[in-house]
């Protein structure tokens, strides 16, 4: 089953912003991401309609955080991207009209929804300054400085 590693690329993305003084380019952030420049600008574009990112042109120009660390969270960030779905589970819906099927259905559904809240509930309470505290704290353990 594929995943949708959006989120968690975006983070990675945004961390290594935090990083760096100054604005970075789509290059060396799709360098860091091992990706297409075209693929980061697409994804920061919509962060940047959302307020989280802005973007300098020209020389010396590139992409930098709008907000502060501690204010960014991965709700926000999820809701940049469009609210993916969060579980790759789902319904079988090939006999709507099979009263078992709609047993099943509404189980699954009503466990889907509060699985989903209890998740989106926990992105409203995780910022960007606390996966930068615990990069540096890993950081400062291993004594790597690559990230």
């Amino acid at each position: 089953m594929k995943r949708d590693s959006r989120l968690s690329g975006v983070l990675h993305v945004l961390l290594h912003m935090a990083e760096t003084d100054g604005p970075v380019t789509s290059e060396a952030l799709a360098a860091m991401m091992q990706t297409n420049p075209v693929v980061i600008r697409r994804i920061l574009g919509g962060l940047r309609e959302q307020g989280l990112v802005q973007s300098e042109k020209g020389h010396g120009g590139g992409w930098r955080l709008a907000r502060d660390l501690e204010t960014v969270t991965l709700y926000d960030i999820h809701i940049a991207l469009g609210s993916p779905g969060v579980l790759a589970l789902g319904h079988r819906t090939e006999a709507p009209g099979c009263l078992v099927e709609q047993a099943v259905n509404t189980a699954m559904g009503d466990a889907f929804a509060e699985a989903e809240a209890l998740l989106l509930n926990r992105f409203r309470e995780i910022t960007l300054a606390d996966l930068s505290r615990d990069f540096h704290q890993r950081m400062q353990h291993c004594g790597n400085p690559d990230h």
